[in-house]
């Protein structure tokens, strides 16, 4: 079957579902109909799975009613109707039903597929405290004998050892567990997931007390982060007994620790809640986590004991379906106001810790820093003058020096001065263009003789002695140099080898990206972390463009170099650095991301309070600034990453060292990254 590349399955995600019927205590026909109902919406909105509560089709509040033939006979009757109905899904699901087993009754979970029993799974820690007796209807099936049982007419897989691969969907391999079983020391799906099961699945009837949703919110993360899987789960809600207890229907899909989606508590009618998890990403977070297949090897005994029961949906991936997840265009940056200010906090404090450590263990006082009035130079700036508060030392111990050259615009050199006025430090002017000058007359280059060579030798003299100076200055006053280039230059290679945004004697912004740099210096303005409340200056600098200034400008003050129009829009470029360094995933699949997350300007915004882009980018031009980043991170950039400073890290979003996170040769290819990213269509692609 063909696949649509704006089909969420030909990308390797998977889209789940948790439902929560109304229910009818002890009504099986009812309950049939009602996970029928919700079973064909799922499958509607194209859910490859869909999970219901435990023991759903009787209601999990029975008690002793489940003893009672009547009941457990209407459940079978009830089981064989959603077994019919699921002929018509390409979709799995599983329902919570009580079975007899060998003159046992069995809490179970039954795995329904193409009208078919696909597996059965029994609950294996019964709660028999507080509120629970469960251990006086049932059986637990850790004891049970059976590994198949006759159910419906079939003969199909029986234990609590069972995992459930989709064959058309080759990283889909999911497990089941009951309720309780999640709350033990050691979940049975903690060795499921050893085993491989990226998605797990937990059947529940939860009853609701004061402080327990957060505790089970907390449960399901934690579990999903563990096992670095998804996690479904699902609870029994309306229309269960109230005799002693209440019920709030709560569902939680989570992937490694992070919820995708939850689903209405208290709800008066049924709930469905879909999410689309990324198989991709579990699968290669556990390739990149060594520790994961330490564990599997380390419990093989237990890993060993799992069954696998192999099973087609026959996903559809030729038509479109679009993902609902929500794809955040700015990765590094949270979206929510009050984890943004908590990353912008961590992430300051990091990079002073950092610098002052390094100061303290050189025995030295003073830092060299140039300072251009753009956005890299003032963030470290910034973090330079608090590590001088954090040190007990005078701001004037940093030694900052703004050198206009050939094309340096009154706007940057006014906004450098004012920034230096602003924190407090040692500022000097050092006009370099006589230095460069010399340099150039040395060099015989024609702009000597009046000719408007702007070159990139023009340029890189201007950009090499400006770090001379910084360096001598650094030898003359027993100082380092701070260094100013960022995460995104480096990715992109815009940086000059040798010189000040590639080389320094510590780098305080090699691992943040350019656009987390924009929010830290306005988190600064805003906060007045260093101490004054007149921050205009920084706001001034957020709203200049971004240039090197190393070829002179219009005649009306613009700059002549717009570095965004060269290497394309950071806000994208720092989306495609994301998820090519974090995850390594295929340039078609960034590019798919890319458009879910960029193509409709009401979808993603910049997380700045008053400041808001509007910009938004279809496949064609995501296209062109993703084959823009590819050659450059993988072809050309690399020997500039091989030999840079040291530098603190900041986030897992990886960093470029070479002594950390990216080891890479220096002369590689970008053929296969670029072959891979030519042979997306673009017709129609428009999610």
């Amino acid at each position: 079957m063909s696949t649509n590349f704006l089909n969420l399955y030909a990308h390797d995600f998977a889209r789940v579902a948790i439902a929560a019927p109304v229910s009818r205590i002890a009504d099986p026909a009812h309950n049939a109909a009602q996970t029928i109902a919700l079973a064909t919406q799922a499958a509607g909105q194209g859910a490859a799975l869909v999970a219901f509560p435990e023991l759903g089709l009787a209601g999990y509040t029975c008690e002793d009613l489940f003893h009672q033939r009547a009941l457990l006979d209407g459940c079978l009757d009830a089981l064989e109707q959603i077994v019919v109905a699921s002929q018509e899904w390409r979709m799995a699901l599983v329902v919570g039903v009580p079975l007899r087993v060998e003159h046992q009754l069995y809490n179970c979970a039954v795995v329904i597929a193409g009208g078919q029993i696909q597996g059965v799974v029994p609950k294996s820690y019964l709660p028999n405290y507080g509120e629970f007796y469960e251990a006086r209807q049932f059986s637990s099936g850790d004891y049970a004998v059976a590994t198949e049982i006759d159910l419906l007419g079939e003969r199909v897989q029986f234990g609590s050892g069972l995992l459930f691969e989709v064959a058309d969907l080759p990283l889909f391999k999911f497990h089941v567990e009951i309720c309780e079983d999640v709350w033990v020391p050691i979940p049975p799906s903690s060795f499921a997931a050893l085993a491989g099961a990226t998605v797990l699945v937990n059947l529940s009837a939860s009853n609701a007390l004061v402080g327990k949703a957060n505790y089970r919110n907390q449960l399901v993360s934690q579990q999903s982060a563990r096992c670095i899987a998804a996690y479904l789960y699902t609870s029994a809600g309306e229309g269960e007994s109230t005799t002693d207890l209440a019920w709030d229907g709560q569902g939680v899909i989570c992937e490694n620790g992070e919820l995708l989606a939850e689903a209405q508590r208290y709800s008066d009618t049924a709930t469905l809640t879909l999410a689309d998890i990324d198989l991709e990403r579990l699968s290669r977070e556990r390739m990149r986590m060594n520790t994961y297949a330490q564990s599997v090897q380390r419990h093989a005994a237990e890993v060993n004991k799992f069954r696998t029961v192999f099973f087609q949906l026959e996903i559809d991936q030729s038509a479109t379906l679009p993902l609902q997840r929500q794809i955040e265009r700015f990765p590094y940056v949270p979206a929510d106001s009050r984890r943004r200010d908590e990353r912008c906090n961590e992430v300051y404090h990091i990079q002073v810790q950092a610098l002052a450590q390094r100061l303290k263990s050189s025995g030295l006082k003073k830092i060299v820093i140039g300072v251009s009035g753009g956005l890299d130079s003032t963030h470290a700036l910034l973090v330079c003058a608090r590590v001088m508060d954090k040190l007990g030392l005078p701001r004037t111990n940093i030694l900052a020096y703004t050198m206009p050259g050939f094309a340096t615009s009154e706007r940057t050199l006014k906004q450098a001065h004012a920034l230096m006025k602003l924190v407090g430090c040692s500022a000097r002017e050092i006009d370099i263009r006589p230095s460069c000058q010399q340099m150039l007359q040395d060099l015989e280059h024609p702009f000597i003789n009046g000719q408007p060579q702007y070159d990139i030798t023009f340029e890189n003299v201007q950009a090499g002695e400006r770090t001379n100076h910084l360096f001598r200055l650094a030898n003359h006053h027993n100082a380092i140099v701070c260094g100013t280039g960022d995460l995104s230059e480096l990715a992109l290679g815009w940086c000059t080898y040798g010189v000040g945004d590639h080389m320094s004697h510590y780098n305080v912004n090699a691992s943040v990206p350019k656009t987390l740099i924009s929010h830290l210096v306005r988190w600064v303005a805003e906060s007045g972390v260093i101490g004054r409340s007149d921050a205009q200056v920084l706001l001034d600098i957020l709203a200049t463009e971004i240039s090197p200034e190393l070829v002179p400008g219009t005649a009306d003050g613009q700059p002549e170099q717009r570095t965004e129009s060269t290497i394309g829009p950071y806000e994208l470029q720092d989306f495609h650095l994301y998820y090519v360094l974090r995850f390594g995933f295929r340039p078609s699949k960034v590019a798919f991301l890319a458009l879910a997350a960029w193509q409709d300007k009401t979808r993603g915004r910049w997380p700045d309070g008053d400041h808001v882009t509007r910009n938004q980018y279809d496949l064609v031009a995501i296209k062109k600034y993703l084959g823009i980043f590819l050659d450059r991170f993988f072809r050309t950039s690399q020997f500039k990453r091989s030999c840079v400073p040291n530098a603190p890290k900041v986030g897992s979003g990886g960093s470029l060292s070479p002594r950390g996170d990216w080891r890479a040769p220096s002369d590689s290819q970008s053929v296969v990254w670029m072959e891979e990213l030519h042979a997306i269509p673009v017709q129609d692609a428009s999610i």
